[in-house]
């Protein structure tokens, strides 16, 4: 593809419910084509499946993008009052506002000799897969209405009110060749395809014709989509010919295999929509890095990647055929660098809400250390952040901040030391606490003092049951980032409370 060339791309999924994770991979690919290129990306919803479609599916999709940050500038967008809006000069972008097109062009093939009209029955339809079937044949329609049903006759049975659908004539022989971007030349035997329906008995078109119609009005110029569309491009460039336009180019995206059973990721696998990728805690910088690099590869060692960087490095000739292979644990590494590089600030607003369903569903004594009170949150989150790979992960280990805990005297003591070791270390470790003055409270003076009073050769003698005396836990932060979030007075009072318990 030539730089120069102008590059108009789309995202065009269909509303049947939440986003899949496979489908904003391609929603990313398209934009960062027409980003580094300069080109145009809109979003058109495909919704001529009524049967399957979600009415707060379109929502979802927007809202996705939106959190993605690659939402399209052209076409269907949500609006300040929350409706479902469009914006751009090729409207509109919604397929089944478009019926009335689709019909006309439909109609105009069947008058040209490229399509026909279909009036077999399911019935009819089932009998005929069942006896190719039998005899180890491709299920293919026999063109018997093409064959049996004159154009006269024909429009005399839709005049009476008979139900019909209109089929394209695929051409019986000869090759329909294309090269796709991914995965270079390829080559169809028309023979081997079947007549797919184009307009159904209801009125409203299939992909095959919707896609086909509205990428030629809309002037788009590459198709990047998943590769099981792939078997039927031939099919849409002989519809593209057939109305003797030119087709846009393909790139056909290769599968997302789960690690684990290396099946195609599906709803099977659980949680697949960016919805719940969103829930669980990943920020959108990291998926977005993680999924550029399902099927594309930079040719660098470089694994992180911001989206201007993923612009400025795109190529669409370095996309992957080979299937790639959906790693949560490289996913979770990756987001928890991205978590590490956060703002605090910033970072803990993005842990509050989870900080909030926490503390709602085990409520705190303290009122003092509530949700309200957002330096000691941030406190609290620039602790955990080193242990974070999602932003649930946040309150796996909180209850101590919020609660005094019960001091757990099986695990008090360190090793074999004894109860008198243990009360001595802790009231060693009470005294160092007493000299730092609140104004002097800080994790960098709290860790030096306390390592200065612990013994170097068994530093856990001291630290050990003060650790445990602030947390109630065996595993948990240090207790300097403990002692240091949760304040000199509270720090004395837990340590006091354990010391008391080993008298």
């Amino acid at each position: 593809m030539a730089m120069s060339e102008k590059v108009r791309v789309r995202f065009a999924p269909s509303p049947t419910g939440y986003l899949h994770i496979g489908g904003l991979r391609t929603a990313l690919y398209n934009f960062l084509l027409a980003r580094k290129r300069q080109g145009d990306f809109f979003l058109r919803i495909e919704d001529t499946d009524q049967k399957r479609v979600n009415p707060e599916a379109i929502s979802n999709i927007v809202k996705s993008l939106e959190w993605a940050k690659i939402m399209p500038e052209e076409g269907v967008f949500i609006d300040k009052e929350k409706k479902v809006a469009e914006r751009g000069k090729y409207g509109p972008y919604i397929q089944s506002k478009r019926l009335a097109t689709y019909q006309k062009y439909a109609h105009d093939l069947v008058e040209g000799g490229k399509a026909y009209y279909c009036f077999c029955t399911p019935e009819r339809l089932e009998e005929l897969r069942k006896s190719q079937q039998a005899a180890k044949l491709a299920p293919a329609y026999d063109k018997r209405c093409l064959k049996t049903v004159s154009l006269d006759e024909a429009k005399k049975r839709i005049a009476g009110g008979e139900e019909y659908v209109v089929r394209f004539n695929i051409p019986e022989i000869g090759e329909t060749k294309f090269e796709d971007i991914v995965r270079g030349k390829i080559s169809f035997a028309n023979k081997n395809l079947d007549d797919p329906v184009i307009l159904k008995s209801d009125g409203y078109p299939t992909y095959h014709l919707a896609h086909v119609v509205d990428d030629h009005l809309m002037e788009t110029t590459v198709v990047i989509r998943g590769e099981e569309w792939l078997p039927s491009t031939p099919k849409h460039i002989l519809l593209f010919k057939a109305f003797g336009w030119e087709p846009p180019r393909y790139a056909h995206l290769c599968v997302i295999l789960n690690k684990e059973t290396k099946r195609k990721l599906s709803k099977r696998d659980g949680d697949v929509s960016v919805e719940d990728f969103v829930k669980r805690g990943y920020l959108s910088e990291a998926v977005i890095n993680f999924i550029a690099l399902l099927g594309w590869n930079p040719k660098t060692e470089r694994e992180i990647f911001s989206l201007e960087e993923l612009i400025e490095q795109f190529d669409e000739k370095k996309i992957n055929r080979a299937a790639a292979i959906f790693d949560v644990g490289k996913l979770d590494w990756m987001n928890g660098v991205y978590i590490r590089e956060k703002n605090i600030n910033e970072l803990t607003k993005l842990c509050q809400p989870y900080i909030k369903d926490y503390l709602k569903n085990n409520p705190s004594p303290d009122k003092g250390k509530s949700l309200e009170n957002f330096e000691y949150l941030k406190k609290i989150v620039s602790v955990e952040r080193e242990r974070m790979k999602k932003l649930s992960d946040v309150v796996q280990n909180i209850d101590f901040y919020f609660t005094c805990p019960k001091v757990n005297r099986k695990i008090l003591n360190w090793k074999n030391t004894s109860d008198e070791k243990t009360r001595e270390a802790l009231k060693k470790a009470r005294d160092v606490l007493l000299l730092i003055s609140e104004a002097d409270w800080s994790l960098d003076n709290l860790k030096n003092k306390l390592l200065k009073a612990a013994n170097p050769k068994s530093r856990g003698e001291l630290l050990w049951p003060l650790r445990v005396a602030l947390t109630g836990k065996e595993k948990s932060p240090s207790p300097f980032e403990v002692a240091w979030v949760i304040g000199k007075k509270e720090s004395l009072k837990r340590t006091e409370l354990a010391i008391n318990t080993v008298e």
